[in-house]
């Protein structure tokens, strides 16, 4: 059993109102039940069912009840407990728990999950962040909160260091890596990219003050456009004894405040809520103060109302609760942003790059919402791939809103921040993102380490082509062009059904830490559970993610055949040894070729590649676990002395000369090279192994690691050739 499965010795919990109970299954992913072959009809709410407040209130109670239980099934240690965040139900009665994790009482960056369970409460499958159970030396931090604020302050990447400083060092696990640590999450504020009072999370390791990660705070749309102008519409309002607030009743209470221009440190400092005798509001033009907080009401209503009616969502939580919105925020400010801390939305005013209008366009209003509806949910990461993804989901669902509310002044279109009147036209292309001179189009192994509001020109550009499929056409007005990375051609599935397809892959199956090549495995199976395994949607699905150099596509279910296409490589930095029988021997083009047990091949800054971004991290987990990666079809070379070679670092925690934990070459199942702990190096090591016996012959090559119940060790490997 691979150490990284979900589901403890095969075991699975049922949830009972005050019990539960134990059954054995075969699988920790057991496949949703699907929709039948070739069937095309979405279920309404991309598959939920409508629940009234107090029924999802009690979900959400029933999963909190059977959560200690819940641990236990899915393995995890004795230290940890899961904290209920939501809970879905399918209209076949399925339910879909998401958790976060605490260790000792400690939050867990990166421990959330969500279990799956069929109607009857037996678990059917997981999906966790962070896998396995988490273990820490200790929860005793060497560095003071005071000393992490200084370490976080000087680690920050996009914040003046002069005019920086940090507050609300907070003790946490951070485990978004393979081994957890207990680490200080800070928050850094002070000159940076986002505006003179930029904030951004900065993430150190509490024993030596190394940098884990960081990110910003503000989930922000930045540019250099003008906000627009909705036009005459109807907004809901309150009443009250003296005339009309900005109160919309009819979504969860959502306020729209004007912030009098109080500084971003401090949005709310000066706000006051918009009220007025007559219930008449604004003149179309920034002139009136009004205006911006009309275009913002507006938007965020069609945003709740798209949540509403095609995935019966009420408000960004589910929970029925509006947030308030904040229009004239700071001065010369051109961004908006959404605050989980707060659960508030704010916009500024544009600066003169956009002769200072309000930038609180429909596309905006429904993406800063949007990344509320992703804190809710998946919760991603804003930094790396996940964070690319968080952005992109923003601006899918931004570019939906638009055509739901079907303006006449703003009608739906794939491009962003159209109305913005950017140099360019536009902010974002869906359709070509790379378009802009920024944005990636093709996903690269280099994606994570791109500007998030650039890596999210992948996940924006593979919906554009799973909706609309490839090709020129007039959408909104607006020219688009559906090219693709592989140069191959095909239809779309429509913009509703690839909405409701990320959708559910968000709120069902991803997690903070998924990366794009996670992200085609959640929304291949979200069309599987939507339309059919077989259906020419999932087929179609994963034509659009090969695109855009996402994995391959499915078998044709029209034909029972892969589809042959043209594909260009995606870049290496590295050149392959020279007549490598192993394809991607440096993993440069990520999985490609191999077959992986779990995450193993990676291009996390965790640990280091020996050449190039892309390397395979193994074992590490200082508990019982095996791991495989392997290479089938493998042609030895017939002259010569054939030979495997690769290079191999090992770190471990064990001391002496006993192989506890061991990492083995297989060929064919038989095992010629074996390597341990106590091969342990400070940096990669070639390893040479003489394939003299194969060859000629067709091979499966396979590492396997295996790890022992105490202290971890890391195999390392990278630039692997046969020849």
């Amino acid at each position: 059993m691979n150490g990284k499965n979900a589901l403890a010795a095969g075991v699975a919990a049922a949830l009972a109102l005050g019990s539960v109970t134990m059954v054995a299954t075969q699988s920790t992913a057991a496949p949703r039940p699907t929709a039948a072959a070739g069937t095309s009809v979405a279920p309404p709410g991309a598959g939920f069912k409508a629940m009234t407040a107090d029924a999802r209130g009690e979900a959400i109670r029933t999963a909190g009840r059977n959560a200690a239980a819940t641990a236990r099934a899915l393995g995890l240690g004795p230290d940890e407990r899961l904290v209920t965040k939501d809970v879905l139900i399918d209209a076949d009665g399925a339910r879909h728990v998401r958790y976060d994790r605490t260790y000792r009482g400690l939050p867990v960056i990166g421990g959330d999950l969500v279990v799956h369970l069929a109607e009857d409460g037996t678990i059917t499958g997981s999906d966790l962040a962070h896998q396995g159970a988490i273990r820490v030396a200790g929860t005793t931090p060497k560095l003071t909160a005071a000393d992490a604020s200084a370490k976080a302050v000087r680690h920050a990447r996009h914040v003046k260091k002069a005019k920086a400083g940090s507050k609300d060092s907070t003790l946490v696990v951070y485990a978004v890596g393979k081994i957890p640590v207990l680490a200080y999450r800070s928050t850094v504020t002070g000159e940076g990219e986002t505006g003179p009072t930029s904030r951004q999370a900065v993430i150190v390791d509490a024993t030596s003050g190394a940098a884990l990660d960081q990110y910003e705070l503000h989930q922000s749309v930045t540019g250099t456009g003008n906000g627009v102008t909705v036009g005459q519409v109807s907004i809901e309002t309150t009443q009250t004894s003296s005339g009309y607030t900005l109160t919309d009743a009819a979504h969860g209470g959502t306020i729209i405040y004007d912030s009098y221009n109080s500084p971003q440190s401090n949005p709310r400092q000066n706000a006051r809520a918009f009220s007025k005798t007559t219930n008449s509001w604004g003149n179309g033009t920034s002139s009136s103060r009004e205006s911006a907080a009309v275009d913002a009401s507006y938007g965020l209503a069609k945003t709740w109302d798209y949540y509403k009616d095609s995935f019966n969502r009420s408000g960004i939580r589910n929970d029925g609760r509006g947030a308030p919105a904040y229009v004239h925020v700071d001065t010369n400010l051109l961004n908006a942003f959404y605050d989980d801390d707060c659960f508030c939305m704010f916009f500024g005013d544009g600066s003169s790059q956009n002769s200072n209008t309000p930038v609180t366009t429909l596309d905006v209003a429904s993406h800063e919402m949007s990344h509320g509806v992703t804190a809710a949910t998946a919760n991603l990461t804003y930094s790396g791939e996940s964070g690319g993804l968080n952005e992109a989901t923003s601006d899918i669902f931004g570019t939906m809103v638009e055509f739901y509310a079907n303006n006449a002044g703003d009608p739906g279109d794939y491009y962003i921040g159209e109305k913005l009147n950017m140099s360019g036209g536009f902010m974002r292309r869906m359709d070509n993102p790379a378009a802009d001179g920024n944005s990636l189009s093709c996903w690269t192994s280099g994606a994570g380490s791109v500007d998030v509001h650039y890596s999210s020109g992948i996940g924006n550009h593979f919906f554009y082509l799973a909706a609309e499929g490839t090709g020129a056409k007039t959408i909104g007005g607006r020219s688009h062009n559906g090219t693709t990375c592989n140069n191959d051609t095909f239809s779309g599935i429509g913009k509703d059904k690839a909405a409701a397809v990320w959708y559910r892959a968000l709120s069902t199956y991803m997690t903070s830490t998924t990366n794009y090549a996670g992200a085609r495995t959640a929304t291949l199976q979200a069309a599987a559970d939507l339309y059919g395994a077989n259906s020419q949607e999932r087929y179609l699905v994963s034509k659009a993610w090969a695109a855009v150099s996402v994995g391959t596509a499915l078998p044709d279910p029209g034909t029972g055949t892969p589809t042959p296409s043209p594909t260009t490589p995606t870049p290496s930095p590295t050149t392959p040894p020279s007549g490598n029988a192993l394809a991607n021997g440096s993993f440069e083009q990520g999985t490609s070729g191999w077959t992986q047990s779990d995450n193993i091949i990676t291009n996390s800054s965790l640990q280091a590649a020996r050449d190039g971004s892309w390397y395979a991290w193994m074992m590490g987990y200082g508990a019982d676990a095996v791991e495989s990666l392997s290479q089938s079809n493998v042609a030895v070379p017939s002259t010569g002395t054939p030979k495997l070679t690769f290079w191999l670092k090992v770190s471990t925690q064990e001391s002496g000369s006993t192989a506890y934990d061991t990492l083995k070459v297989n060929v064919n199942g038989t095992t010629l090279a074996t390597y341990s702990n106590a091969d342990a190096s400070s940096g990669y090591v070639q390893k040479t192994v003489d394939l003299s016996a194969y060859k000629g012959q067709t091979v499966k090559l396979e590492f396997a690691g295996t790890e022992d119940t105490y202290l971890s060790t890391i195999f390392l490997v990278d630039q692997i050739a046969i020849g």
